[in-house]
């Protein structure tokens, strides 16, 4: 019985002990775990200064040099130099009447004072001084002595390309993007980075490293995104070329929301070498890189230089095919499709009168207008276009964004992506019978279930494609014209508005070639109207899409132009007649 007494007393002895013990090592645990935290947390802190430092130190080393240069050059007239098109300053530079200095300090000056305003750039590339002194060497390039804007994912040797997340920023690029290379061969001074959303997946233009960026026709709206920050510095006549990427409207939106011209080309058609993505391996949407600028010519000519044979050595798996002049000149009546809304997203008043607007002048022009309908948008969005980008249920993205809190702009966008999939299943069978669309789109971001899956995901693809191009070969349309979103949003709604990129994004899971035109602004009688519009679906989506367009009168309008694969000189071609048109009609 003594033996018991004392086994049981050692046991609560023993007991005790232990529990002592797992109390202490889970107040450890939770101190080690509680310091970590603190310790990535000060990392971030101190990245996100590092990069900002450097970005303020750019800015702060460009003003001085502008300010030497106006008292050792008083004479020059920046003004003047401002309001010249990109091929009458490139004809003045090639003739000699301006040289590449006043040119590149008027616009330098120009662009830190569009900065203050819109907070567009991430930083001025201080090496573009250096190029200043030796850029004579390609005289003979297309694009000599002009100052050109390059999105921030877009590698610099020795610069960030951080794609606004935390996780990627002191990680300069050990060599330029083949498309700044080229740039630089043909005479281009590539002479600052411009902002773009956290992750690069949102139409908006914010980040926790650089700020939020604002539109230069009214700060109180987004300049759209990703390449929010070209469109802004070029909107607000900081920039008269750009490059940006777009991998579901991300040059064609913020061309809209900016009241510029925007071209996304067909993927393949530039190199793709330098340009980051948040993350890579996605082949169903696809991204490429292209030019953003005041006028479709601008955009021609930035294309005639990046398609020459210094490319396709740099990059041989990029095609070599030049420019067709013969193809953008041709003056042949066209047989265009056309729509007003494509039944998914419903389009705001200025939307549809832009369309109304351009399909009327291209009649009057002798062109063939055909009514013409996008094939099951409300299958295809959330299946192929949604599934592909999320295929592993957004998992790597949110990888990329840790480190760092989420922006506003983007926090609503991916809250969901975070939730287990059951619970995703689950709300989707919920949502099902009273918004189908936000149903549709909480199953797809899910993501695949399996490598057989991803295949036959990618089989849907293809086929969809070819079914798109036997319905334009049964329509016997050469291009298309269509809405793009517009006008600009207010802030906030980009993150909550995924379906709104319905108009822009399908086309680069067709991988059609697609640009954006201006060619109105939106007036009291749109605002008016948009009070009245009911919608579609006359869901949740909608009634944010309502919020988001309201207030936007004097805003630009835009439309969109789109051709088939690889005849990208025939969309620009279209693009130019829209362009000449309005023009026309204002006179």
């Amino acid at each position: 019985m003594e033996r018991i007494k004392l086994f049981l007393q050692g046991m609560e002895l023993d007991n005790r002990t232990a529990a002592l013990w797992t109390g202490a090592a889970c107040a450890v645990g939770t101190f080690v775990m509680l310091v970590r935290k603190i310790s990535i947390h000060q990392k971030t802190k101190k990245k996100i200064q590092r990069a900002r430092n450097r970005r303020t130190e750019s800015l702060q080393r460009a003003e001085q040099a502008v300010l030497q240069y106006k008292e050792t050059h008083p004479m020059t007239n920046s003004d003047l130099i401002l309001t010249l098109s990109l091929s009458e300053l490139t004809k003045q530079l090639q003739e000699g009447l301006l040289s590449p200095e006043e040119v590149y300090y008027s616009y330098m000056e120009k662009t830190l004072d569009v900065n203050k305003k819109l907070n567009c750039c991430t930083g001025i590339l201080l090496e573009s001084f250096d190029q200043l002194k030796t850029v004579a060497s390609n005289k003979k390039g297309l694009l000599y002595g002009v100052p050109v804007s390059i999105k921030e994912n877009i590698a610099y040797k020795n610069h960030d390309s951080s794609c606004g997340v935390v996780v990627y920023l002191d990680q300069p690029a050990q060599t330029d993007s083949v498309i700044v290379e080229v740039l630089k061969r043909q005479g281009a001074i590539p002479f600052v980075k411009t902002n773009l959303p956290q992750g690069l997946l949102n139409y908006d233009c914010g980040n926790h490293i650089y700020g939020q960026t604002v539109n230069p026709h009214n700060l109180q709206k987004t300049p759209g995104g990703s390449s929010g920050g070209e469109g802004a510095l070029i909107g607000g006549g900081g920039s008269l070329l750009g490059i940006g990427s777009d991998i579901g409207g991300s040059i064609r939106i913020p061309a809209s929301f900016c009241g510029i011209s925007g071209f996304k080309p067909t993927a393949g058609r530039l190199s793709s070498q330098g340009i980051s993505p948040i993350y890579r391996g996605q082949k169903s949407v696809l991204s490429t890189s292209g030019p953003m600028a005041k006028d479709v010519d601008s955009l021609v000519l930035c294309m005639q230089a990046l398609l020459c044979d210094h490319m396709f050595s740099l990059d041989p798996t990029v095609p070599p095919i030049p420019f067709n002049t013969q193809i953008y000149q041709s003056s042949k009546p066209l047989r265009i499709g056309y729509l007003e809304n494509d039944g998914y997203t419903y389009p705001s008043p200025s939307m549809v009168r832009g369309i109304r607007e351009v399909k009327a002048l291209l009649e009057q022009a002798g062109h063939t207008l055909v009514p013409y309908t996008p094939l099951k948008l409300d299958h295809i969005l959330p299946e192929l276009i949604v599934k592909a980008i999320l295929a592993d249920g957004g998992t790597t993205l949110l990888k990329k964004l840790e480190g760092g809190p989420l922006h506003p702009c983007l926090g609503v966008q991916v809250l969901p992506y975070y939730f287990p999939k059951w619970l995703k299943k689950t709300i989707s069978f919920i949502l099902k019978p009273l918004s189908p669309r936000i149903s549709a789109v909480f199953n797809a971001i899910c993501g695949v279930g399996s490598v057989a899956d991803l295949w036959k995901q990618h089989a849907d693809v293809e086929d969809y494609i070819q079914e798109t191009v036997a319905e334009w070969r049964r329509c016997n349309i050469d291009v298309l014209l269509c809405p793009v979103i517009g006008p600009a949003f207010n802030f906030l709604y980009c993150g909550k508005l995924t379906s709104a990129v319905s108009y822009t994004m399908l086309y680069n899971l067709l991988n059609f070639p697609a640009g954006v035109v201006p060619v109105s602004t939106v007036t009291a009688e749109d605002e008016e109207e948009l009070k009245h519009s009911k919608g579609i679906y006359q869901d949740q989506w909608e009634k944010f899409f309502k919020q988001a367009v309201t207030g936007g009168e004097g805003l630009p309008v835009a439309v969109q132009c789109v051709a088939l694969p690889w005849q990208d000189e025939l969309c620009l071609r279209f693009m130019k007649e829209v362009e000449e048109l309005v023009k026309q009609s204002r006179k």
